[in-house]
């Protein structure tokens, strides 16, 4: 087992302990239920209402169903592009934009071997989740409570993760993330983009492929099969969903200076 995998299993195990103290597994796999409806059907109105993660369960829920699934899909299409800037001796930080639980930045710095992660998000509890989840993958990382569209990058080249993040956003607040990051590749960044291949979810994505090819970004969709851990998969099949299935659409954009 590759040391990758020896502190997924850790990270999951901690999961368990902190978020099943108080629970109940078929509490969690109701709340992924309800979870995963507002993600599918009422993505905009329960984000923009703040129901999303609302409650304890749903909390547990985004942590050991979506967050294991992040991690591996993340580390799946990193080990796929096979870029020479993702396997680079001396690696960048990660910047991890709408961070969540921190599961996308992880699975990314793991992948290039970059030893600091700086995370950014907007809600209070994610952010203590990133932490921490920094910490269990021994990440020299920090967390900024902030909105993601109003984020003033610095100059030096980073590789800048964002996951499931910008289907969230406003319209307004899509474009202002858009410049931000388009001039951050221009500056020496690399850029991962990941969401969900819904189309009613992101029916902006063409705009963003269009834009990033002139950075001569490459933009990929994924179907991937996973191997979840197992508390991840019967969950997931308890709540009725496929948790060794996941797609996905990508954007990478490599950095324009060397």
């Amino acid at each position: 087992m590759n040391r990758v995998n020896v502190e997924l299993d850790a990270w999951m195990t901690w999961l368990e302990a902190r978020h099943l103290a108080e629970l109940q597994f078929p509490e969690v796999s109701r709340a992924l239920r309800a979870l995963s409806s507002a993600y599918v059907e009422r993505r905009q109105t329960a984000i923009a209402a703040g129901r999303v993660l609302d409650t304890a369960g749903k909390r547990a829920a985004f942590a050991l169903y979506y967050g294991p699934l992040h991690f591996l899909a993340t580390r799946h299409v990193l080990e796929a592009l096979d870029e020479a800037r993702v396997h680079e001796a001396s690696p960048r930080p990660v910047i991890d934009l709408g961070c969540g639980t921190g599961a996308v930045g992880a699975a990314a710095a793991t992948s290039i071997g970059a030893h600091r992660i700086q995370g950014v998000e907007i809600h209070p509890w994610a952010v203590e989740e990133a932490r921490a989840t920094y910490a269990r993958f021994g990440l020299d990382g920090a967390v900024t409570r902030r909105t993601v569209a109003r984020i003033h990058l610095p100059g030096s080249p980073a590789l800048i993760v964002a996951g499931y993040v910008a289907n969230e956003l406003t319209e307004d607040d899509r474009a202002a993330l858009l410049r931000t990051l388009t001039r951050a590749i221009r500056q020496g960044s690399d850029l991962l983009v990941l969401e969900p291949l819904s189309g009613r979810a992101a029916p902006w994505w063409p705009e963003w492929s269009t834009a990033f090819a002139a950075c001569r970004a490459r933009a990929d969709t994924w179907t991937l099969t996973l191997d979840p851990p197992p508390l991840t998969r019967r969950l997931g099949l308890a709540a009725g969903l496929t948790p060794t299935l996941t797609k996905l659409r990508t954007i990478y954009a490599p950095g324009a200076i060397r």
